[in-house]
């Protein structure tokens, strides 16, 4: 059995870690989680401001969790990443990978030199019988800041991954892989930024990153009433546990329709050239597939079941005495990218 990674998910609010044990038949188990908040505006948008307040992070929720693997998994998304489908005449795999930095030239906005490129190749075929090429490209210095992070804990990046494959990478294996003409939506909410990404009969047809996320709800409120942003955001989480008042149940079913409505424009624009398409599920993960307006909002536009992500629900624990199953159940939306990248294994490719 291949050994898996150590996920390690830098987020712009806390960074997690988890580690999982692949045993015989597919099972999982899990063998370590943690969360460490880090400094304000240390990662923005995606990108590493404030490297020595994320390392400092990092090594003291390694320290903590009494982790000794090195090789870690990490994920990108953002304004650097850019995914898009191709098709390429039928050629070998060798052919293909010295292709394919002239199809990146053709397909992405950036200098080629400036990026660093992967492929994956798919089984769909147009109608002139070129192959699909599911092509990513990532600037090479938000790459380096995030694998630089990663080393200076003393780990050993082996994977960087994006960020909605590896919700994808949870997803599938917490649930099940959409079947044929099965259309599942993923929307991973985080503070300031969300991936979308829609599974259509089981690979990834459509991905787009979503300048908004829950950050958005505090800023909202903190600015309407008038209070500090940690107010806000403890009236934030109260509101989750159901413990509210009208006011702020106005505010956040007013922030819950505009920012389904975001993601509306992204999923519509999919429909449109999909028309035979129906969406059979949307499921949230992120720290914000709390909030239960957000919920509502999403369900009244697709007119389908919304539900939230639990990334944990296959996995059996090594040790409950370390791993309290409130803790997990109470952050499991927010691990589904760094379960997702905990599952993946040295070298391998990425969605």
């Amino acid at each position: 059995m291949a050994k898996t990674c150590l996920g390690l998910d830098l987020g712009s609010i806390a960074i997690k870690v988890a580690q999982v044990k692949m045993g015989r038949g597919g099972s999982v188990q899990l063998t370590a989680f943690g969360v460490e908040p880090v400094l304000p505006d240390a990662i923005v948008d995606g990108t590493i401001m404030n490297q020595g307040a994320v390392v400092d992070a990092l090594r003291t929720l390694v320290t903590r969790l009494g982790l000794k693997q090195k090789e870690v998994a990490l994920a990108i998304s953002g304004h650097s990443v850019i995914i898009k489908k191709i098709f390429v005449p039928a050629m070998t795999e060798a052919e293909l990978e010295e292709q394919i930095p002239w199809e990146a030239e053709q397909h992405i906005p950036f200098d080629k030199n400036d990026v660093e490129i992967d492929y994956q190749l798919l089984t769909g075929k147009n109608p002139q019988g070129q192959a699909e090429v599911l092509l990513v490209a990532a600037k090479k210095e938000v790459v380096r800041d995030y694998t630089a992070v990663a080393r200076e804990a003393q780990l050993n990046p082996v994977v960087v991954d994006i960020a909605a494959f590896a919700v994808q990478n949870a997803y599938e294996a917490a649930y099940q892989a959409p079947g044929p003409g099965e259309t599942v939506v993923l929307i991973n909410i985080g503070a300031s930024l969300s991936n979308l990404n829609i599974l259509l009969g089981g690979s990834s047809a459509f991905t787009r990153d979503v300048a908004t996320g829950g950050g958005a709800f505090t800023d909202e409120i903190k600015r309407q009433m008038n209070i500090s942003h940690d107010d806000a955001e403890g009236i934030k989480y109260s509101a989750t546990e159901g413990r509210t008042t009208p006011q702020v149940d106005r505010l956040l079913t007013q922030i819950g329709d505009q920012m389904a409505g975001e993601f509306s424009k992204s999923l519509d624009f999919f429909l449109a050239s999909h028309p035979e398409t129906r969406v059979s599920r949307i499921v949230l993960s992120g720290g914000g597939a709390h909030i239960v307006s957000l919920h509502h909002a999403i369900a009244r536009r697709a007119h389908v079941e919304v539900e939230v992500m639990d990334p944990f629900r296959k996995m059996t624990v090594a040790d409950p005495a370390r791993l309290d199953p409130a803790f997990l159940q109470a952050h499991a939306p927010q691990a589904a990218v760094v379960v997702g990248l905990a599952l993946r294994t040295p070298g391998d490719k990425f969605q």
